[in-house]
């Protein structure tokens, strides 16, 4: 099944991807749409309002999740490239929910920054409330996955050990445009899919998410030990290499680039960027 929340004259709405139509479910948004216990039956037999697929104007996925928790270092390929060891236990750090666009909305490049990154990233959106999860807990816990850009100020990011500083940016990171559940992708809920990010008409990352180092399975149980995981939460699993900070010279977006996000199965992210109007 496919989710996601779309922009209306009435507001925003969860809708239940048809092909080429979307159907009103009846939440405001996904996030509203997985707090209630049998979302999954109410998704598949909406029959709202329907909407046509074309042009449609898709918000955040989730627009006021709970948490977003981060990960870093979390492809081993990349993490070996660099002659790093594989790390024992995920790097954490938060984002928070002013910095979400939607699939197709501008990224704002503050003036306060001149070293503005791509991150392309697969999120997983938990369906389930979730403490210490284990196994299968862990594995149901998961309502399903998303495209995600952690774009990153760089320059603020390295302004101290801590990296949320350079993580948050207001209205920087797109999410979605859909959730796609874990039962129509490869691997299931440890999903191998093809990730690519470009910058105008240029490749800069492709990975597959079968290379992740800690899973979205693993990543749910290790982040549930320390606190309890709520439906619309987002966990960013990470991103591989070819980020614009490790080029040599190191390149940045700037107003005009393009960003796509491309995770097969999960749809494409576009997103122009602008200068913020101060």
């Amino acid at each position: 099944m496919k989710l996601a929340t779309l922009r209306t004259a009435s507001g925003t709405q969860a809708v239940r991807v048809d092909d080429d139509r979307l159907i009103e479910i009846g939440s405001p948004d996904v996030g509203a749409l997985l707090a209630m216990p049998d979302w999954q039956q109410r998704a598949e037999s909406a029959s709202g309002t329907a909407h046509d697929a074309g042009g449609a104007d898709f918000a955040p996925l989730v627009l006021n999740p709970g948490k977003i928790v981060c990960v870093g270092l979390n492809y081993r390929h990349h993490i070996l490239e660099m002659g790093r060891e594989i790390p024992e236990f995920p790097t954490l750090f938060a984002k928070y929910p002013e910095a979400l666009i939607g699939a197709s909305d501008d990224i704002q490049l503050a003036p306060e920054s001149d070293s503005v990154d791509w991150e392309a990233e697969l999120a997983v959106v938990i369906g389930a409330t979730v403490r210490r999860a284990r196994g299968s807990s862990a594995e149901a816990a998961i309502a399903g996955f998303a495209v995600l850009n952690d774009v990153t100020m760089r320059d603020w990011q390295y302004r101290t050990m801590m990296w949320d500083q350079g993580k948050t940016w207001e209205a920087t990171t797109p999410l979605g445009p859909y959730l796609v559940t874990a039962d129509e992708l490869p691997g299931g809920v440890r999903p191998a899919l093809d990730l690519s990010c470009r910058v105008n008409d240029e490749v800069v990352q492709s990975a597959n998410t079968s290379d992740l180092v800690f899973d979205p399975v693993a990543l749910v149980e290790y982040i549930s030990t320390i606190l309890t995981l709520r439906p619309g939460d987002v966990i960013a699993s990470g991103t591989p290499g070819g980020v614009g900070h490790a080029r040599k010279p190191p390149r940045y977006l700037a107003p005009g680039d393009v960003l796509t996000t491309d995770i097969s199965g999960l749809g494409i992210a576009h997103n122009r960027a602008v200068a913020e109007a101060v």
